[in-house]
């Protein structure tokens, strides 16, 4: 009787079933980084990685997201905090509203209500270099790659396949 019981039903209800499969990296990152990041205040990452396309390099560069607070149990109607250098933050309080409609329109829905800014120091962002290809994509890992449209994931992958192309043998970790 004991052997017609499966492996499954002798494992603790509480326990979670195993993936016996080795996962990405990419895989486990998200649920790295969110986690730090809901600690924080934030729910996307990516509003924090994303501020220069948000309110633009300008502002971007006076400016950084600390917090975005919502109310208990929903997820709109937040406060967003900002990190303002001392000078900036008269000019900021200004253009508030327009600063909570460029990420309300990032979440795409109306995740800020109001905005409270903090003057303190800002990190100085590194313009992006503009990217260089130092090796050109071979032609029959190139083909796949001309349908993208998204010219960010395109040079990423590009990038990828240039480098696939330049190693000879097996890579050497160390």
């Amino acid at each position: 009787m004991s052997g017609a019981m499966s492996k499954r039903a002798r494992a603790p209800k509480d326990e979670p079933q195993r993936q016996n499969r080795s996962r990405a990296v990419s895989e486990l990152l998200p649920a790295i980084g969110g986690a730090a990041f809901k600690r924080f205040g934030f729910v996307q990452s990516s509003i924090v990685s994303r501020w220069p396309e948000i309110v633009g390099e300008r502002w971007a560069n006076a400016s950084s997201p600390e917090s975005i607070r919502f109310p208990m149990g929903q997820k709109s109607g937040g406060v967003l905090t900002l990190v303002v250098r001392g000078a900036h933050a008269p000019m900021m309080q200004h253009i508030a509203p327009e600063i909570m409609e460029r990420v309300n329109r990032f979440f795409g829905y109306a995740a800020v209500a109001k905005m409270q800014i903090r003057q303190g120091d800002v990190a100085k962002r590194i313009p992006k270099a503009p990217r260089t290809n130092p090796t050109a994509v071979p032609p029959e890992l190139g083909e796949g790659l001309k349908g993208i449209v998204d010219p960010e994931l395109r040079a990423v992958l590009e990038s990828l396949a240039a480098g696939v192309a330049a190693t000879r043998g097996i890579p050497k970790i160390g």
